[in-house]
C-alpha cells in the first residue's frame, strides 16, 4: 500500500508469490489485475511461472543470466525452447 501512495506510474513486485498460500495468490493476482487495468504499469519478477504468466500482458524468461525468450503467455508457454530448457514438457496452464 505504501508503493501506491504517490501514485506511481511503474511498480515493482520481487517475488510477490514466493510462500504464499492459494487464497492469498488470488487476492495479490487480483490486486495486481485491478491496477494494472487502471493503468498502473507493473513489473513482477518470480520463480512461480505460472502464477504470474497468468496475470502478465507480456512476459520475459531468463535462462542462465541471459533473456531466453519474450512474448505473451501463449507465446511462452508454447515455445519449445522455453518448455526444453526452462518449464519441461509437463508444464500446464
Amino acid at each position: 500500500a505504501r508503493a501506491l501512495v504517490r501514485n506511481p506510474a511503474i511498480l515493482m513486485l520481487d517475488e510477490p508469490f514466493a510462500g504464499v498460500d492459494p487464497l492469498s495468490v488470488n487476492e495479490i493476482q487480483d490486486i495486481v489485475r485491478r491496477l494494472a487495468k487502471q493503468g498502473l504499469g507493473i513489473i513482477i519478477t518470480d520463480h512461480n511461472v505460472r502464477e504470474t504468466l497468468s496475470v502478465v500482458d507480456r512476459a520475459y524468461m531468463v535462462y542462465n543470466g541471459r533473456l531466453l525468450k519474450e512474448g505473451t503467455t501463449a507465446e511462452l508457454v508454447n515455445d519449445e525452447e522455453v518448455r526444453a530448457r526452462y518449464l519441461g514438457e509437463a508444464f500446464h496452464m
